[in-house]
């Protein structure tokens, strides 16, 4: 996959109200506590763990709204953090500091890119006690998400990309990639109502190029429970680079036919799997 050789169209803005939304839902989300939670269990109240998901690339938490309503019906407490999409090592020390303000044991979800960004966010915590990916990358150190896609084909993700020129804080040129929105549906939400795919597609958040070309450190994966769902109608990571990845992390694995978007498109299934990970661990 060839990000640098896409055709560039004109500039994608994702919505402001979508961003600052899932922001704001992943800082004050925080605020709730396992306890509220709790199963009466022998006389004890026995907390649930919080589920805390991260989304991936050209999204936002309100990609696992289907999800979140599930898991809060079941009891669960739930935080969906915002993912700036800058690097795998930056964007999990931002990770880690909603882990470290989230108290108790906790499941640990990642969605594309977000599974690069978990994968090293978890490392050496305690209380993560599952990690779960979504249709997601499980790099190993020296891998890099770029490199997990290029090694099986199937991705027409290079295609459907529009790299935006932008100047980084410290003055240095860098690019961020969108999907240009005509082609978002059927590259990223194939198996999404038209009229919410069209909704994810304006308001979809990019992800710096170089997050893509950054090297992982470390793999939680090795040390931690791990179950994947591998979606095997998926245009962006090809299925079998999924299950590539699933296999060598040793994780319990789930397939469904569905699109990169398959929290969106199979909120029961996700929500199942993440539940699934939640009572194996207690």
């Amino acid at each position: 996959m060839n990000i640098k050789g896409a055709g560039k169209r004109g500039v994608l803005t994702g919505t402001a109200a979508a961003v600052v939304a899932g922001a704001a839902f992943g800082a004050f989300a925080l605020s709730g506590t396992a306890s509220a939670d709790a199963a009466a269990k022998g006389g004890k109240h026995e907390p649930k763990p919080t589920i805390v998901l991260e989304h991936g690339a050209f999204a936002d938490s309100s990609s696992w709204n289907g999800v979140i309503s599930r898991l809060r019906a079941d009891g669960y407490p739930v935080v969906a953090a915002a993912n700036p999409l800058r690097g795998p090592h930056s964007d999990a020390t931002a990770l880690r500091s909603v882990l470290d303000h989230v108290k108790g044991p906790k499941i640990l979800v990642g969605h594309s890119y977000g599974g690069s960004v978990i994968s090293e966010a978890a490392a050496n915590n305690p209380d993560v006690k599952a990690l779960v990916y979504v249709a997601a990358f499980l790099p190993a150190p020296g891998e890099t998400a770029l490199e997990l896609t290029n090694k099986f084909p199937g991705s027409t993700l290079p295609d459907a990309l529009d790299p935006v020129t932008v100047t980084n804080p410290d003055g240095t040129q860098g690019t961020d990639l969108y999907i240009q929105q005509d082609k978002f549906r059927h590259q990223f939400a194939a198996d999404v109502p038209r009229n919410e795919a069209a909704l994810a597609a304006a308001g979809q958040r990019p992800i710096a190029q170089a997050a893509l070309e950054e090297k992982a450190t470390v793999a939680a994966w090795k040390t931690i429970p791990s179950w994947d769902i591998v979606t095997t109608e998926d245009l962006n990571i090809p299925a079998a680079a999924q299950r590539f990845m699933a296999k060598r992390a040793g994780a319990h694995v789930t397939e469904v036919s569905a699109s990169h978007s398959v929290a969106v498109s199979h909120p029961g299934t996700v929500t199942r799997v993440i539940e699934n990970a939640a009572r194996a661990t207690r």
